[in-house]
Formats: structure tokens, C-alpha cells, sequence
């Protein structure tokens, strides 16, 4: 899978910029600023319907316009679709393949399938559990693109779950008759995403492993074994967890603690409040690795990321925003090798020394809002 030509109109910078893209590697250079990450953010934001930088539409929309569109070629092997997107800061955004309006813009999900690394990853494995649940559930809705809705959904009681909660902490006459539905559709929801975070993970685990040694080749041997566990806010047996399982386990300790979160006026319990423990040798990697050992690690999730959506179907495309700037020549050359052979990478930098020569491929210079082939 590549993409063929992008599209953008009033995307952050660019009042209107098209360029054609080919298979294999294509750096974007340029000064800080410039504008080139604008360029691959908007590449996995068609993927995954959401940013790496931003957590809200508004910045994505040219400073003085209302919308922002984005249109990308995307070709699977002889086969060619057109996807669209256009972002309007509140208001529904509206999604197209094919000139085709898609009933839903969710639906857009996983048609382009991306696997981004950029400097702010360095949080999958130094930052708060949040950082860690949004790096599985994106992966989970790119292999099943079902599951983004299941994902709304929970986001959506929980989201009402605790208005309820806060209403019966500041009344205590409040009637909370409802509060058993809202109870059930947080562990239907809930198990849904928990059991499949517990799959995602042990599927990822064996090229976890594997791209964690290619990475940190010279790191000691008893620094080089790799574990990612799920620590779910309720005790779960090890042998048991299929959705049933954790359905009945959610509702069990839903119960229990109701009273602390009618207390505090927020659910406590549920896959919002789980987390991922990353393990290097014996020690936790936050808190114990290496600046170098923390950053081999978050590369790994990753490139174990991009082997498995290769496992499942055709090579996503793989973007490597600002990265090299922070990794040292001998790191440079072990992930240029890793990914050379992907069918498309797109790469970012300040200045082309510091792309690895096996990525540079075609290059574009990025300034002034002008994009134009080296």
C-alpha cells in the first residue's frame, strides 16, 4: 500500500499544495516550521482519523478558514482510491472514497493503514497510562475497524456515567435507579475493549521482542528481553479472558466500589483507568531505562506495530517524523536497514544529513509553504 498524490487545502499551513508521491522511501527536508510534518500528519490522519500532535480538529484548519480538506491516491496493489476528508471545527466532518459520500467518516478508518513514529513517543514508555491505552486502541481500530465504534460507545457511558456519578456525590437524595443500566453498558463496552487489548498484546509480543534486540543490538544480554503486561484496574485471572469473563468481572467490581465513586464523582473501575507495563530485562523500562534504552523501546512498539498490520495485509505505510534528529548514527543505520524494504516510507528532517543515505530516495524541500521535488 502507497500513496500515490496528496492533496491539502487549508491543512494548518498550506493554502493549497499537491504533489505526487511514489513507492519506496521520499524525505521531506526542511527548517523547522516549515511545514513538512503538516505534510505526514495529514497522511495518518486520513489512516486513523486523528493527530499525533493535537487533540482537537481546530488546529488542523488554516488560520481564517472555516474547513480544511484532504484528498490522497492510495494504492493497493492494482487498484487505486481516492479518499477525502473534510474537517470542519464544530460540525461533523464528512468523509468520501471514490466520490462516494461514506455514510459515516469513521467508516474512512483502515481503508489507508499508517504506523507513524515521532519524537513525542518517547511518552509510550515515559509517560502517564493514557499515553499507552491510545497507542493500543489505534492499533486495534486499524486491524478492526469495527472497533471503532465500540470504542465510541464506551466513551460515550462514560462520559455519562459520570455526570451521574457527580449528580448523586452532591445529592444524596439523587435517584440512581439508572445508574445499574449505565452500570451494564459500561462492562458490555468495557470487557469488549479489554479483551481485545489482551489479544492485540499477545499477537504483538513476539515482534515486540524481536524488533527490540534488532533495534538495541548492543545492549547487554539481560537488557535485551522485552515484556509488555496489562494491568487492568480489576484483578483478572491469567487463563480467563474472553469478554463473558471480564464482563461479569466488571460488573462484579463495579459493585464493590460504588460508593468510592459516587464519593468521588468519577467511574474508578473500567479499561479508561488501565495501563501497559513495560518490562526491560527485570526492571520497569519508566523510571529505570536509559535515555537510549527508552527511545529503542518506544521505535520497537512501533516497528512490532508495522510487522503486524504486514502480517494481516499489504505493508502500511510507514512515517518517520523528525526521528533521526534524536537517534545516534548507530541507531540511524539500524532502523534505515529495518524498514528499508517497506513499501513506503515517508521520512522528515531538518537538514538531509540527517536522513540515513538508504532513505533519502526522493526528496522534497520543504519552505515557505512551497513544497517542490530536490
Amino acid at each position: 500500500m502507497h500513496v500515490s498524490r496528496l492533496s491539502l487545502h487549508d491543512f494548518r499551513s498550506y493554502a493549497a499544495v499537491e504533489i505526487d508521491l511514489e513507492p519506496g522511501a521520499t524525505a521531506f527536508i526542511g527548517a523547522n516550521g516549515q511545514g513538512k510534518t503538516n505534510l505526514v500528519e495529514a497522511i495518518d490522519y486520513l489512516s486513523r482519523l486523528e493527530s499525533h500532535r493535537v487533540a482537537s480538529d481546530t488546529p488542523l484548519v488554516k488560520a481564517g478558514a472555516d474547513q480544511a480538506v484532504i484528498r490522497a491516491d492510495v494504492v493497493k496493489g492494482d487498484r487505486t482510491a481516492l479518499l477525502e476528508l473534510e474537517i470542519t471545527p464544530g460540525k461533523a466532518n464528512r468523509a468520501r472514497i471514490n466520490r462516494g459520500a461514506l455514510p459515516r467518516t469513521r467508516d474512512l478508518v483502515g481503508v489507508l493503514r499508517t504506523v507513524m513514529f515521532s519524537p513525542d513517543d518517547l511518552d509510550l514508555v515515559k509517560g502517564d497510562p493514557s499515553d499507552r491505552r491510545k497507542f493500543l486502541d489505534s492499533l486495534l481500530v486499524l486491524r478492526t475497524p469495527r472497533l471503532a465504534g465500540v470504542r465510541s460507545d464506551y466513551e460515550r457511558v462514560l462520559k455519562q456515567r459520570n455526570t451521574l456519578l457527580k449528580s448523586a456525590g452532591r445529592r444524596r437524595d439523587a435517584d440512581l435507579s439508572t445508574l445499574d443500566i449505565w452500570d451494564e453498558n459500561l462492562a458490555r463496552t468495557g470487557a469488549e475493549l479489554i479483551a481485545e487489548r489482551l489479544k492485540l498484546l499477545d499477537e504483538l509480543d513476539p515482534f515486540l521482542g524481536e524488533a527490540y534486540v534488532r533495534v538495541a543490538a548492543e545492549a547487554a544480554p539481560d537488557r535485551r528481553e522485552i515484556t509488555a503486561t496489562y494491568k487492568p484496574s480489576l484483578e483478572l485471572a491469567e487463563d480467563l479472558r474472553d469478554a463473558a469473563t471480564i464482563h461479569g468481572a466488571l460488573l462484579e467490581e463495579v459493585a464493590r466500589r460504588r460508593g468510592d465513586e459516587i464519593d468521588r464523582g468519577i467511574s474508578l473501575v473500567g479499561p479508561h483507568r488501565d495501563d501497559v507495563t513495560l518490562v526491560i530485562g527485570s526492571l520497569p523500562a519508566k523510571g529505570y531505562s536509559s535515555h537510549g534504552e527508552s527511545w529503542s523501546l518506544a521505535l520497537a512498539l512501533r516497528l512490532a506495530s508495522f510487522e503486524l498490520l504486514r502480517k494481516d495485509d499489504d505493508d502500511p505505510v510507514l512515517i518517520l517524523d523528525d526521528v533521526f534528529a534524536e537517534l545516534d548514527q548507530g541507531r540511524r543505520q539500524q532502523l534505515a536497514e529495518l524498514v528499508g524494504d517497506a513499501e513506503q516510507v515517508l521520512v522528515t528532517g531538518a537538514v538531509a544529513e540527517d536522513v540515513p543515505d538508504a532513505l533519502k530516495g526522493h526528496r522534497f524541500r520543504v519552505a515557505g509553504g512551497e513544497v517542490v521535488r530536490d
